[in-house]
């Protein structure tokens, strides 16, 4: 009995450590994001002895804002990182979503050698590290005139397409058939089959891939960096090295701005967030 108690115990504290460490990123942006840049260096874990709002100011001009008033005017449709990135991000999820989930459903019903090959060749296409292909591939779209946001919408569906079918292949197995076959006596094609059966039901699946892609298409550096980067096209993880010159290093300035990225991330995630388990867990059976 002891002996359970004190397991219990032990992976309470171990629980509450892993907790801290995990938070401790948070706290440290959240707070030093509210510091002068003379207080950040002094100490970064400490409270703000005066929490200046004047950071954030500052850091959305930087990020192509206006402080107009009391309120935000954004400076160009294009000219924004905040409109860049969540164009490209939910623009490309949504595709992603659309063209995976029918991939994944044409795989699973299909029931060939040739699916299976197919089905397949996508799973290894994710051991494939995107550094081993980039140099051709940005050449080859940038002699296509592709090294632009609907380019780069374009390689992030190719990219994020392996791992989004494998999630929905595994979903879409434990979908029983005889419910296709009554919407097909009921007069249904394919298409509507699709979108009124088979769509709905894989809400879990889309939330699970819609948060996954959305937060490594929001946080991607290295793809915009070679594909978009250009004045007024940049994204926000591009723009974060406005705070960083040859000079100096504008650390207060850097937080205030990454804790504004990462605020629509966090609404998103905290939003769809039980969905995750039920939809990663039904995705990955086979």
């Amino acid at each position: 009995m002891r002996s359970k108690q004190n397991s219990r115990i032990l992976l309470y504290i171990i629980g509450i450590f892993t907790s801290f460490l995990f938070i401790s990123p948070f706290y440290i942006l959240i707070v030093n994001a509210f510091k002068t840049k003379r207080e950040l260096f002094g100490s970064t874990l400490t409270l703000p002895k005066e929490w200046m709002l004047d950071n954030f100011k500052v850091a959305l001009h930087k990020l192509s804002f206006l402080w107009v008033g009391k309120s935000f005017s954004i400076e160009g449709v294009f000219g924004s990182a905040l409109f860049n990135s969540m164009f490209i991000t939910i623009t490309s999820t949504i595709l992603i979503i659309i063209f995976s989930s029918m991939a994944a459903w044409i795989l699973v019903r299909t029931k060939s050698k040739m699916s299976t090959i197919i089905f397949y060749m996508f799973i290894a296409a994710m051991l494939v590290p995107f550094q081993a292909v980039m140099l051709p591939l940005v050449a080859f779209m940038g002699r296509l005139g592709l090294q632009n946001r609907f380019g780069i919408i374009f390689m992030y569906l190719g990219f994020g397409s392996s791992f989004s079918i494998f999630l929905y292949h595994g979903f879409i197995k434990s979908i029983p058939v005889s419910l296709e076959e009554a919407a097909r006596i009921d007069g249904c094609g394919p298409w509507k089959v699709f979108w009124k059966i088979i769509f709905p039901t894989l809400k879990p699946i889309h939330v699970t891939v819609s948060i996954l892609n959305t937060i490594w298409i929001w946080n991607d550096f290295l793809l915009p960096q070679l594909m978009i980067n250009k004045k007024g096209t940049q994204t926000i993880p591009l723009k974060m090295y406005l705070f960083f010159g040859g000079y100096s290093k504008q650390w207060h300035l850097a937080m205030a701005g990454l804790l504004i990225a990462v605020i629509p991330i966090i609404i998103f995630y905290f939003f769809a967030q039980k969905h995750i388990i039920e939809g990663v867990t039904a995705g990955s059976e086979k």
